[in-house]
């Protein structure tokens, strides 16, 4: 009877040491907080979220446009009404203060702005180069010219249709300092307008048979809808430079400056140029344009 005690109070006092650790390494335990969400910090609504950009159609036709703005709006908060015309029509925005920043390509043109003080914040971007196309047979002998002035005197002497934007774009300014250079006027009946982008004026040149002055990346990013090939590039008046530039709310207080200093800020960022620099690189095998403003 005393040994069956003896074992019973043996067992009860290792129970109670057993729960006596238990509790002391329970008190000891430190517990692991759960993980907390993550903070995600969201760009600050700006308070006036709208801009207005004018442009050229080349930067929209090429795509690049559809590449940067998503950039520029989720990391700033900005929201981008895009109005894509042609240089002039894109100037004379910017001249009644009916756009907030531009970004445009016919410098002669835009120094009028610039030196009138229209315009503020004028900063470098990017540039290309404008290419003569046409119909592979290439009727005009284009191909074996080696200067533009060569190529149009070929084109106006020819039956060939030579098809214009007639748009006072960019690129319309462009062409008309170039038969200017090679002193000719082009002949009504074979000098047809379209008054029309840079895309538009591609396919009906294709069309038509015709040739036309382009501007490079519009051309690739639509060739292969196109029944055209580059005839003439190289060229070091063909050379296709683009500017962007604030409208000045001095002469214009309605305009958004804060949102347009931030837009002009963003293409001349490292980061934005080397997007530009890269951009249709893979789809092309040649970059669409060449980022200046790094340089």
């Amino acid at each position: 009877m005393k040994k069956s005690l003896r074992a019973r109070l043996t067992v009860s006092f290792a129970l109670l040491i057993f729960v006596m650790l238990v509790t002391i390494v329970g008190c000891g335990k430190t517990e692991t907080p759960a993980p907390s969400a993550p903070q995600t910090t969201e760009t600050p609504k700006p308070a006036n979220p709208d801009i207005i950009l004018a442009t050229t159609t080349s930067t929209q036709d090429s795509g690049l446009l559809d590449e940067l703005l998503p950039v520029f709006e989720k990391k700033t908060g900005y929201n981008v009404k895009t109005i894509a015309i042609g240089t002039g029509a894109a100037l004379a925005m910017g001249e009644k203060g009916d756009a907030d920043v531009l970004l445009v390509h016919a410098p002669s043109s835009e120094k009028k702005l610039v030196d009138n003080k229209t315009v503020i914040n004028y900063q470098l971007v990017m540039h290309n180069d404008f290419v003569i196309v046409g119909p592979t047979a290439d009727p005009a002998k284009v191909k074996g010219t080696k200067t533009v002035e060569a190529a149009f005197k070929e084109i106006a002497a020819s039956s060939s249709i030579f098809v214009t934007r007639g748009d006072d774009s960019g690129t319309h300014k462009m062409e008309k300092a170039l038969w200017k250079k090679a002193n000719i006027q082009p002949v009504t009946e074979k000098y047809q307008s379209t008054g029309q982008g840079m895309g538009q004026t591609l396919t009906i040149a294709s069309e038509k048979a015709g040739y036309t002055l382009t501007d490079r990346a519009t051309y690739l990013a639509t060739k292969k809808n196109l029944e055209l090939e580059i005839l003439l590039e190289g060229d070091t008046s063909l050379l296709n430079i683009y500017h962007v530039m604030q409208v000045n709310p001095e002469k214009f207080p309605k305009v958004n400056a804060e949102g347009a200093k931030a837009f002009v800020d963003f293409m001349i960022d490292a980061d934005t140029q080397a997007i530009i620099g890269s951009f249709g690189k893979e789809k092309y095998g040649q970059p669409l344009f060449f980022a200046d403003a790094v340089k």
